[in-house]
């Protein structure tokens, strides 16, 4: 059975680009939840943001992708579930039709093929890892723009992808400009403390760690 819901509503490009601006690893200063885990990505380094568009693959069978790849818009983000398949569901003719389409990244729970070619594309891939061993057009079953789980995270069509270097966090809309304030704020602060620490400060005393040591725990 074949799936294809609405496409999701799409973030607001300015939260979409403040995003951008803030790094994922200072969001996993303040939360645990919400990161996708297990996936590298295919360069290094690597940015990207956007409006999550989803897609359900039942092992071997890529035809839903091929689909969903046809229908991406600027500003998407490709999010692939594989129902823990390994093997390569994304090569180099989907790549680059999901790049003509306007997609920002790639997200797959399974590997990608054609790997330079990729690569010389520019389009950024988290994935997990690469395979010469490919899915197939059977036409069995897939499903686009449904709720699936990736890397532990469970990904809504329309959620924020937010994704760099140090890993990919997914959000709601509502929570972007709340977050991307902290963040911002808790960044703009590590020029003047690196300074201070360069003239003598001790990070430790920044941070807070050093007040869970005695004094004379703490090596002269």
């Amino acid at each position: 059975m074949f799936e294809f819901r609405p496409m999701p509503p799409q973030i607001r490009e300015e939260r979409r680009h403040a995003l951008l601006t803030v790094q994922t690893s200072t969001l996993g200063h303040l939360r645990d939840f919400g990161f996708i885990r297990g996936l590298t990505p295919n360069r290094r380094p690597i940015q990207f943001a956007g409006t999550a568009v989803t897609v359900r693959l039942p092992h071997m069978d890529s035809t839903a992708l091929h689909v969903a790849a046809d229908h991406l818009r600027p500003g998407d983000v490709l999010v692939v579930e594989q129902s823990g398949d390994e093997r390569s569901s994304f090569g180099g003719m989907v790549a680059f039709t999901a790049q003509t389409r306007g997609a920002e990244g790639v997200i797959l729970a399974g590997a990608m093929n054609d790997f330079d070619e990729v690569l010389e594309l520019g389009l950024p891939v988290y994935s997990r890892g690469v395979s010469a061993r490919t899915t197939r057009i059977l036409g069995v079953e897939g499903a686009i723009n449904v709720p699936i789980t990736v890397g532990g995270v469970v990904v809504t069509p329309g959620d924020a992808i937010f994704a760099d270097s140090d890993g990919i966090a997914v959000l709601t809309e509502a929570e972007i400009d709340d977050i991307v304030a902290d963040l911002q704020s808790k960044e703009s602060a590590e020029p003047d403390k690196k300074i201070e620490i360069t003239a003598g400060r001790m990070l430790s005393e920044w941070s807070g760690a050093a007040k869970f040591f005695e004094p004379s725990e703490v090596a002269s």
